[in-house]
């Protein structure tokens, strides 16, 4: 008898997702049965409607004698009615946040945030930084073509370099801090240790929570500056249709910012607000929920269905907001720093020059020439009519 319910077992684990079906309980008075706990065991999503809907009554049942404060309601019935946030919970202090005592969604962000979160938000960086080498190998440097001219043009003026440096400076330690935050548990504390591990978080976060309104300061900045510079032209096309010049012997005209530098800008932009967003929410817990109103504009224009994603919840309790703000902001993070890292190569080891931009602000003609010829004719023509002579020079001359 051992041996055949063992083989039943090990069949029953053994079967599809697909072959799971609605089991009868009609038999067990509506509980839950064998075949909900083997298929929460093989990770098939069961219909927990069964639960959640049986949290009993207020008043005692017909027959039933008064079973106490709770009516007809049954210890089980209770305990499902708090951990689905049916039950009827009053305090006298704490609002909304502290009637809510029991929450599934902690489980499901802290399996999420130590699984999928950390592993694929590792190999999204390792991953980027052995692309750039392999293309660094490959390619080498970008060197500038022809000889140095010895004459420099403004590329970038104080309080523009000012504004980059302050977004870049405070999004890099951000990103640093957010890192140990994440991966401190796993990666500091079994080598340094659990205390050295809590200084790093300490530290961190004090670093993040201040640095923060920095990030988002230099993000208000650069878009004030350069929004104008980075409209979509048809420039942009020729430029990705040569590559940025990796297709082709000859580099592709280009404004003040060609289409690979104005990808960079609207993802730091756009992401970088989202995460500024969410930010705020976190640092200021509570306060500022958006998740289940954004759920119900998704599923209002049929946008979740289209996904695949069916029914987004519209009803979640505080700390579900709390922790989907959490994933949000680190999932965006991650790949903001992806586009980073990409940034800091090309402006640093991959092209000769590009550093002189935002270093000293100055870059020699040639250098302009070759990678923003269509900006460094408009500059010279401003100069040329400042100076009261109307003759145009070529940036050879």
């Amino acid at each position: 008898m051992r041996v055949l319910l063992w083989l039943l077992v090990c069949l029953t684990m053994a079967l599809p997702a697909t072959a799971q079906t609605t089991p009868d309980r009609s038999a067990t008075g509506g509980a839950q049965t064998l075949a909900d706990i083997m298929a929460r065991q093989n990770s098939v999503a069961v219909d927990d409607t069964f639960r959640r809907e049986n949290v009993g009554d207020s008043a005692s049942l017909p027959g039933v004698p008064q079973l106490g404060t709770q009516g007809g309601v049954s210890d089980p019935e209770f305990w499902r009615a708090l951990r689905y946030g049916s039950a009827d919970v009053r305090v006298s202090a704490g609002g909304e946040v502290a009637t809510v005592l029991v929450q599934d969604g902690g489980m499901r962000w802290l399996a999420y945030r130590a699984g999928p979160l950390r592993q694929y938000g590792g190999w999204l960086l390792l991953g980027t930084l052995a692309l750039l080498v392999v293309f660094y190998l490959l390619r080498g440097k970008i060197p500038i073509d022809g000889e140095k001219t010895g004459r420099t043009v403004t590329r970038f003026r104080a309080f523009e370099r000012f504004g980059h440096w302050l977004l870049g400076g405070s999004f890099i330690l951000l990103g640093i801090t957010g890192l140990i935050t994440l991966f401190g548990r796993v990666a500091i504390a079994p080598y340094l240790g659990k205390e050295a591990n809590a200084t790093f978080l300490e530290l961190g976060k004090w670093v993040h929570n201040n640095v923060a309104w920095a990030f988002i300061v230099g993000l208000v900045i650069i878009f004030v500056m350069w929004v104008v510079h980075n409209l979509p032209d048809r420039t942009d096309l020729v430029w990705i249709a040569q590559a940025g010049g990796i297709v082709g012997s000859k580099h592709p005209p280009a404004k003040k910012f060609n289409a690979g530098q104005k990808v960079i800008f609207w993802s730091v932009v756009l992401f970088g607000a989202s995460i500024s967003i969410t930010g705020v929410s976190l640092l200021f817990p509570y306060e500022l929920p958006m998740f289940a109103k954004t759920f119900a504009v998704v599923n209002d224009i049929g946008l979740s269905s289209l996904l695949g994603l069916g029914e987004l919840s519209e009803t979640l309790a505080p700390q579900e907001e709390m922790q989907l703000a959490q994933l949000w902001h680190a999932i965006l993070a991650f790949v903001l720093m992806a586009i980073v890292i990409a940034h800091i190569y090309i402006g640093s080891v991959g092209m000769e020059g590009a550093y002189d931009a935002m270093g000293s602000g100055e870059v020699d003609e040639a250098w302009a020439k070759q990678h923003h010829s269509i900006w460094l004719e408009e500059i010279q023509q401003e100069q040329d009519t400042s100076q009261g002579n109307p003759t145009k020079q070529s940036p050879a001359d």
